[in-house]
C-alpha cells in the first residue's frame, strides 16, 4: 500500500510529548492540553486513520493497532526524546503498543482506559467483562451494513458516555463523528485481535499515570484492573462523576492531572 502521513497538530519546544485521541474523535481532542504544555515540551497530536485530517486505511485488510503505530512511527523518531505519551481509549493502546516498541525513547506513560480488549479475552473467554462492547460493535455493524451510520454512531457513542448521548451532540459536530464511524470494524479488530500478552507489558519499566473514571463502562474498567496489575511503577487515579469520555467531556480535571505528572518526573 503507499505510504500515508497522519495529520498532526504540534505546538512549543522541547522534548516530545505525543497525544494519541479515542475513537470518534481526533487529534483536536488535545487542544487544551496542547496549550498547557507547550511552555515546556515539543506537543505532537496525530490524527489516526479514519480520523480528522488523517486518510481511512486502505491496506486491503483489517486493520492493526501495530499498523497505527506504524503511521505515528516518523513523529517518535522526529520528536526529541526522551518522550512522554499520552492516550486516551484507542490512543492509550496505540500508545502502550508504541512504548513497547521504542522503550529506549520513552520515558513515561499518561493513560485514561487504554481499551486494549484482547487483554480480558486471553485472561477468561467469552463471556467476560468485554461483552458490553462485544454487543454494541455487533449492532453497529449491522447498522453500518443497512447504510445506517446515524444509527451506528447513536449506539456506538451512548455506550462510551450514557444513553441519550448522542442526540445531546450538536449537530455541528455529528458530521466528523459520521464520517469516523465507519471505521468501526477496524477498531474492533485491532483491539480485540492484538496479539501482545500481558505480560509484555511488565517489561514497560517507566512512570505510568492510569487514570479511569468512576462511571465508565465494565468492559474499559476491566482492563485497567489488568494491565494496572501488570506494569511496574504506576500511579492510578480514578475521577468521580466522570466517565470513559472524561478527556472530552471534563478536560481540565484530567489535564490537571497530566500535567502534574509530568511535572513530577526527573529532569531530563
Amino acid at each position: 500500500m503507499t505510504p500515508v502521513e497522519p495529520f498532526f497538530r504540534t505546538a512549543g519546544d522541547g522534548c516530545g510529548v505525543l497525544c494519541f485521541h479515542a475513537n470518534a474523535s481526533s487529534s483536536s481532542q488535545w487542544r487544551s492540553l496542547m496549550e498547557r504544555l507547550s511552555g515546556d515540551y515539543r506537543v505532537f497530536a496525530p490524527d489516526s486513520y479514519g480520523a480528522g485530517k488523517t486518510p481511512h486505511w486502505g491496506g486491503g485488510r483489517l486493520l492493526t493497532l501495530a499498523d497505527e503505530v506504524d503511521l505515528i512511527e516518523p513523529l517518535l523518531l522526529r520528536a526529541r526524546p526522551p518522550l512522554v505519551l499520552v492516550g486516551h481509549s484507542y490512543g492509550g493502546a496505540i500508545a502502550l503498543l508504541a512504548a513497547l516498541r521504542h522503550p529506549e525513547k520513552v520515558r513515561a506513560l499518561a493513560l485514561y482506559e487504554p481499551t486494549l480488549f484482547s487483554l480480558l479475552d486471553a485472561e477468561s473467554p467469552p463471556p467476560n467483562a468485554a461483552d458490553g462492547i462485544r454487543s454494541t460493535v455487533t449492532t453497529a455493524i449491522r447498522a453500518l451494513e443497512a447504510n445506517d451510520p446515524n444509527a451506528a454512531a447513536e449506539c456506538f457513542i451512548d455506550y462510551w458516555m450514557e444513553p441519550g448521548a448522542w442526540q445531546q451532540i450538536p449537530k455541528e459536530r455529528r458530521p466528523a463523528i459520521l464520517a469516523s464511524i465507519v471505521n468501526i470494524p477496524h477498531w474492533a479488530h485491532a483491539l480485540t485481535r492484538d496479539p501482545t500478552p500481558l505480560d509484555a507489558f511488565r517489561r514497560l519499566d517507566m512512570p505510568v499515570l492510569y487514570m479511569t473514571g468512576e462511571r465508565s463502562p465494565a468492559s474499559s474498567l476491566a482492563v485497567a484492573r489488568l494491565l494496572a496489575g501488570a506494569l511496574p511503577d504506576v500511579r492510578r487515579v480514578d475521577f468521580a462523576g466522570l466517565g470513559h469520555m472524561g478527556p472530552v467531556t471534563d478536560p481540565e480535571p484530567v489535564n490537571d492531572e497530566i500535567e502534574r505528572f509530568l511535572a513530577s518526573l526527573p529532569r531530563h
